[in-house]
């Protein structure tokens, strides 16, 4: 453990935030605004992330946008700069968010190709430094690299998220080992984001140890996404246990002279 930063905590801290609850997710790709909340709802969550870029913000226009759908009393919004893919685009991106009175919390992405929406790690690193020193509190995406989260964090991060698989794959958690290495050297909460498909991906992700886990494409495609996201929350919560609980060690045989059951009092002939 890290000297400064208690990973057994009951709940997370990342500065001035306090969460109960150790899920995030995202609210894009819903079939609609109902079906959005009915997922923040069952899913448990009290953070929930939105992309700038892709709200509608005209007050011209008589529809609800999907800010108006997330109750901004019950759920921290964490706005995010998904969909820039440059330096300038993500700056330009999270001010707008604070002068919107969305406060100083910010998920930094900065894009760096097309088709895998992988991160362009110096964009990300320099516009990290830029941000914190204005004083925001920059929860940075990045790729599962150890060198580029401690880069992250020097550079002021408030907490780094390294992918498990590229955004929206649903593959899951491909690299553990550079996962705990990430975790080994953290002295800021890690959240892992991205790639998570299904519940024994976030499950899998707590028992690493992680502090968090943020995801949408896999409650948002799928075939019930209520369902998911109830199932998405109870696999946080039992990766969580698990991690806290700490497994036994791994073995390839039983080992010899320690039987599951007693043998004290077994009949014999």
């Amino acid at each position: 453990m890290v000297a400064g930063l208690n990973r057994t905590d009951d709940v997370l801290r990342i500065r001035d935030h306090v969460f109960a609850s150790r899920l995030f997710v995202g609210t894009g790709k819903y079939a609609s605004h109902e079906q959005t909340a009915a997922a923040l709802e069952a899913s448990g969550t009290d953070c929930v992330t939105v992309a700038l870029r892709r709200v509608d913000l005209n007050p011209a226009k008589a529809e609800k946008n999907l800010l108006d759908v997330i109750d901004a009393e019950r759920y921290t919004i964490l706005p995010n700069t998904a969909g820039c893919y440059t330096e300038d685009d993500a700056l330009r991106t999270a001010r707008l968010a604070r002068e919107l009175g969305l406060g100083d919390l910010v998920k930094l992405e900065v894009i760096a190709d097309e088709q895998t929406l992988l991160p362009d790690t110096g964009a990300t690193i320099s516009a990290t430094r830029t941000l914190a020193a204005e004083g925001f509190t920059v929860l940075a995406y990045t790729n599962d690299d150890p060198v580029a989260a401690r880069a992250l964090e020097e550079a002021g991060a408030a907490a780094v998220m390294p992918l498990g698989a590229p955004i929206g794959s649903g593959l899951g958690i491909l690299n553990p080992t550079n996962i705990r290495i990430i975790l080994d050297r953290a002295k800021v909460p890690i959240v892992v984001d991205a790639g998570v498909g299904t519940a024994s991906h976030v499950a899998a992700a707590m028992e690493l140890g992680v502090d968090a886990v943020l995801l949408n494409t896999g409650i948002a495609l799928a075939q019930d996404p209520v369902r998911m996201a109830r199932a998405m929350k109870h696999a946080c919560l039992a990766g969580r246990e698990a991690f806290l609980a700490g497994r036994m060690a791994g073995r390839m045989v039983h080992a010899p002279a320690s039987p599951s059951s007693p043998v004290q009092g077994r009949f014999t002939s």
